[in-house]
């Protein structure tokens, strides 16, 4: 990944107040042109050919008028130096071409890596960090941010030989005539000051646009994502008045700095207008004493005109820039995110997975004040079935998210194939366990990639097997096109049930000995749950199955059943066993089946089953 880690968090909170800190942030954005040193190289010195024929120009002009002023003298210099000219203009066109496109290719390809990194940084970020966050602040750093950076880099070229422009034009001056150049400069410190002010007290306001735009999205996101429980509650009004208040305060951000911005632009064009007219003035006078040719102060005015020419550029790209850094400043506030979750130095790889899972005094917390699971001890067999049940919030899906190692341990250890799950290198371990949780999630592609997904060795003909197995083969079958039926953004042209079938075959697909089913036939009907369930005791054998789930009708056939409550182990035992307890799992099965309040039987069966 490239990047530089030289912003502290007191060098952040100087950024954000605009201050000097803020050149780290360009310094850290320009660093990722390292790979691109050649045409960074081709792109400046272009830049300063075509500066030096921007600033000669004048220079041309002055010789071209002291040739014929005053009249009588020879045309043959006038002749030459009208040639120089459209020698000068064709240099400034080349040179110009070549350095506009290639400090875009840089600025592009610059643009290119940065969306790298945050999308692979994205990537390696602990579900912690996506706890905590608003899905669509995130999609705002993503879109909106890199978007201002775009547009900063797009103009960066033109910033560069603006500078580069302004530079030599005071050298210029200052070579021809240094009294006249100083009387010019008087307007330099005035402009200085204003800007200095102005950069002051904008930052804050270009920070609040770019907080009031993530607000905005992160809204809509939510609402969108919601839109079926908002229509379902008619709830259309009021959060359509949210909205507008959320859109209102970006409105009245967006004006503020919009005020701000145009404010500097006059003061700009006042000091322009005082400088060409020290130049006539005294130039004028100087000219009238004989101290001064009439081409120095047509060069002058010239000049004059340049030189304020890249500071209205520079006023207009400054404003750009100060959004650019904002921005940047928030992309690298999410670059910067640690990974809770990381690979300890030299982790080893996991090897081929025979089943064992051992949970041995494991403690866990989501945030420090609410313990989750209070000294969890379990040992799952090779090709055992577990099943897990309890009430809603008693930590069952914990468990298998400590598993794959979404979160760590805050105490204990957990263990597959004795190998601690923190010792061994994560993809080694995940890429052998096939998950399938209530929601399933189905990406944009075919369904025989949605089924395949991660596993690219696996074949059509284990594709189709796997369908079978799960029984999801018959209506993929009568799709248009079959396995290669285009699946819709989040699977919309598939009800829940075909969603579900179609990730328990991605599950199975790869012959994983380890199998997590995080509530895999919640959203299913009674009639695909059954065909599920004989599917699953074909499946699981030789497996090691974690099954978690609220319908106890899904675990009658487990080796083992968990009751959990409070983030502990209070009952253990086979469905059978537990029912003859009376305790928990009895009570549970009863409010399942038993809502007439008849219990269950002595093989499991109650009177309204």
């Amino acid at each position: 990944m490239y990047g530089w880690k030289g912003i502290t968090q007191a060098d952040a909170f100087d950024a954000r107040r605009g201050g000097l800190k803020d050149f780290k942030i360009l310094f850290r954005l320009l660093h990722y042109t390292g790979p691109y040193k050649g045409l960074v190289v081709l792109g400046l010195v272009t830049m300063v050919m075509y500066t030096a024929t921007v600033v000669a120009t004048p220079i041309i002009v002055l010789l071209a008028v002291d040739s014929v002023v005053p009249p009588g003298q020879s045309l043959s210099r006038l002749t030459f130096i009208v040639i120089i000219f459209f020698v000068n203009a064709v240099l400034n066109y080349v040179t110009h071409y070549i350095h506009q496109v290639s400090m875009s290719r840089v600025s592009q390809n610059l643009l290119l890596d940065v969306r790298d990194d945050m999308f692979n940084h994205l990537q390696d970020l602990s579900m912690s960090f996506y706890d905590r966050s608003q899905m669509g602040r995130i999609m705002s750093r993503l879109q909106n941010d890199v978007f201002q950076i775009q547009e900063f880099l797009s103009q960066m070229a033109i910033t560069l030989g603006d500078i580069l422009t302004l530079s030599a034009i005071v050298g210029a001056m200052f070579f021809i005539d240094w009294t006249l150049a100083l009387v010019v400069l008087t307007v330099v410190p005035p402009l200085l000051l204003i800007g200095v002010v102005w950069q002051r007290y904008s930052w804050p306001r270009f920070m609040r646009v770019r907080r009031a735009l993530a607000i905005v999205n992160g809204n809509l996101q939510e609402n969108i994502s919601g839109m079926r429980v908002i229509q379902s509650l008619n709830r259309e009004g009021t959060n359509h008045k949210t909205f507008q208040g959320l859109n209102k305060d970006h409105m009245e951000a967006n004006l503020s700095s919009q005020r701000f911005a145009a404010s500097l632009m006059p003061s700009v064009e006042i000091l322009g207008g005082t400088a060409m007219a020290l130049v006539v003035i005294f130039g004028g006078l100087m000219t009238l004493n004989g101290a001064l040719e009439v081409g120095v102060v047509v060069a002058f005015a010239l000049y004059i005109q340049r030189f304020f020419e890249p500071i209205r550029n520079l006023t207009m790209q400054y404003t750009q820039m100060q959004r650019a850094m904002t921005s940047a400043s928030h992309i690298f506030e999410l670059i910067d995110e640690k990974p809770e979750i990381v690979e300890k130095p030299g982790a080893k790889t996991m090897p081929q997975v025979v089943g064992e899972v051992v949970f041995k005094g494991v403690r866990f917390r989501y945030t420090p004040d609410v313990e989750v699971l209070q000294g969890i001890d379990l040992r799952m067999k090779p090709g055992e079935t577990v099943a897990v049940v309890g009430a809603t919030g008693a930590g069952k899906t914990t468990l298998s998210s400590l598993i794959l190692r979404l979160y760590d341990v805050t105490e204990g250890s957990i263990t597959v194939d004795g190998h601690d799950v923190r010792d061994v290198n994560r993809a080694s371990l995940v890429n052998q366990i096939g998950t399938v949780v209530q929601e399933p999630f189905l990406f944009s592609g075919t369904v025989k990639d949605n089924i395949r997904f991660n596993h690219s060795g696996v074949t059509d003909e284990q594709v189709v097997r796997a369908a079978q197995i799960v029984g999801a083969h018959g209506f993929i079958s009568r799709m248009d096109g079959g396995y290669d039926a285009e699946v819709e953004e989040w699977g919309g042209n598939l009800s829940a049930g075909q969603r579900q079938l179609i990730a328990l075959a991605r599950a199975l697909v790869f012959d994983p000995r380890i199998i997590i089913l995080d509530e895999a036939t919640a959203s299913v009907d009674s009639q695909t749950e059954m065909i599920i369930q004989e599917a699953l005791g074909k499946a699981l054998k030789g497996r090691t199955a974690l099954v978690i789930a609220h319908r106890l009708s899904t675990v009658r056939n487990a080796n083992r059943v968990i009751v959990m409550d409070a983030g502990r182990i209070v009952e253990e035992g086979n469905h059978r066993q537990l029912l003859s307890k009376g305790g928990v799992y009895s009570q549970l099965y009863r409010m399942s089946f038993g809502g007439n309040g008849a219990a269950p039987s002595a093989d499991g069966a109650s009177i309204s089953e």
